[in-house]
């Protein structure tokens, strides 16, 4: 699988069409997307990018770290499901922020995505909690760096 960084705009037609609830408004732009410290990462097919995620610099009251970073809007098309785009793009993400100097990697997950971020070693660190007009979620991190102690 083919990952590399993409612009906040080139984000914008996946979240709408996979993370739009159906017959609600989303907001497609999200605050820092053009932050200096914010990534965007694709995985590309045909030049267009098929699985999207972006990274944010941001802290979270539910995960002790020093150098936090925040997964948001990823969204995998319909038609590239099932092929191991959105794991390839996670482990991606995660080398690259690994090697930037973060410590943990965290998301609020969709309560129907909690088992794909648990396959790939991610832990739930809160309860349910609901995201107006999106639905139930849960706070989950890993930790990039395991082999240091965490207290959490």
């Amino acid at each position: 699988m083919n990952v590399e960084k993409i612009r906040a705009e080139d984000c914008y037609p996946l979240r709408l069409e996979v993370l739009r609830p159906k017959g609600k408004t989303y907001e497609y732009q999200y605050p820092g997307d053009y932050r200096e410290d914010t990534f965007h990462f694709g995985v590309m097919r045909d030049g267009k990018p098929i699985c999207i995620a972006s990274f944010f610099a941001n802290s979270n009251a539910s995960i002790i770290s020093s150098n936090p970073v925040q997964l948001r809007g990823m969204a995998t098309s319909t038609a590239a499901r099932g092929i191991g785009a959105g794991k390839a793009l996670v482990r991606f993400a995660m080398g690259h922020f690994r090697e930037k100097g973060h410590d943990v990697l965290w998301c609020n997950a969709r309560e129907g995505a909690v088992d794909f971020y648990k396959k790939l070693g991610f832990d739930v660190v809160s309860e349910k909690f609901q995201v107006p007009l999106i639905g139930p979620h849960f706070v989950m991190k890993i930790d990039l760096n395991p082999t240091q102690k965490s207290d959490q």
